[in-house]
């Protein structure tokens, strides 16, 4: 795809210029907003490619601009933040945003998230082509109509509730989905058990689907958040 319009909402004037000017020498597009209320207003007008959202915005939490943008679209939004608790990534990432990146940040890093998240915007293009029942990831297939996996050529042997988990991993590739949103999704509620099951799961399908379980290739594991698809070159 070409090179995506990024709305960068950000009240901190040195930090706005910084990502703009950053966007700006890699030839991205991008908007400005100082605000929440700016912020909606230029996401609904321009139904820009990405979203990069500070959460201490001077007129509304970034919370609330996630969940009132989730209302009506998909758009990927990238929370850049100061607040780097575990429960605030998990309370943005529950609520809709994509990434959570903390402050501060390297530019590299800036550009790498951005990276990630339009390959996945690629692969949401993509997502009514003629071959959209076949996901293909480095060495893994999955075959969505058929609800077979196969890993090298070799066809996995996983439980229903494994190929669940990696059909819903797979679906959204480069995102990070929390424990809440990965039980809701599986068992249709969110229990302290229904967590522990799923890290038993997790682990199960890793020894099926990592050569190396300790250095994932394919899973990547957010501690105390939840589990991230890797797109595999």
């Amino acid at each position: 795809m070409n090179k995506p319009v990024v709305l960068v909402v950000e009240d901190d004037v040195p930090v706005r210029n910084l990502m703009c000017t950053t966007l700006k020498t890699h030839e991205y597009k991008f908007l400005t907003a100082a605000d929440g209320a700016e912020a909606l207003l230029l996401a609904s007008s321009h139904n820009p490619d990405v979203v990069f959202l500070d959460l201490g915005l001077p007129d509304m939490d970034g919370i609330d601009v996630i969940r009132r943008i989730r209302d009506w679209s998909n758009m990927p939004i990238i929370v850049i933040s100061a607040r780097s608790e575990d429960t605030d990534k998990i309370e943005a990432l529950d609520a809709g945003a994509d990434d959570y990146l903390t402050k501060p940040f390297s530019v590299e890093e800036l550009l790498a998230r951005l990276r990630v998240t339009v390959r996945r915007l690629s692969l949401m293009n993509g997502a009514n082509s003629a071959d959209s029942a076949v996901y293909l990831n480095g060495k893994l297939k999955i075959d969505y109509s058929a609800g077979c996996a196969w890993l090298d050529g070799q066809e996995l042997k996983l439980t229903p509730i494994e190929y669940k988990l990696l059909c819903l991993l797979a679906r959204n590739t480069g995102k990070v989905l929390t424990h809440t949103f990965i039980t809701q999704k599986i068992w249709g509620r969110s229990w302290d058990n229904d967590v522990a099951s799923l890290r038993v799961f997790m682990v199960n399908l890793r020894k099926k689907l990592e050569s190396a379980p300790d250095s994932p290739q394919y899973i990547q594991t957010h501690i105390g958040i939840g589990y991230r698809m890797l797109k595999v070159e």
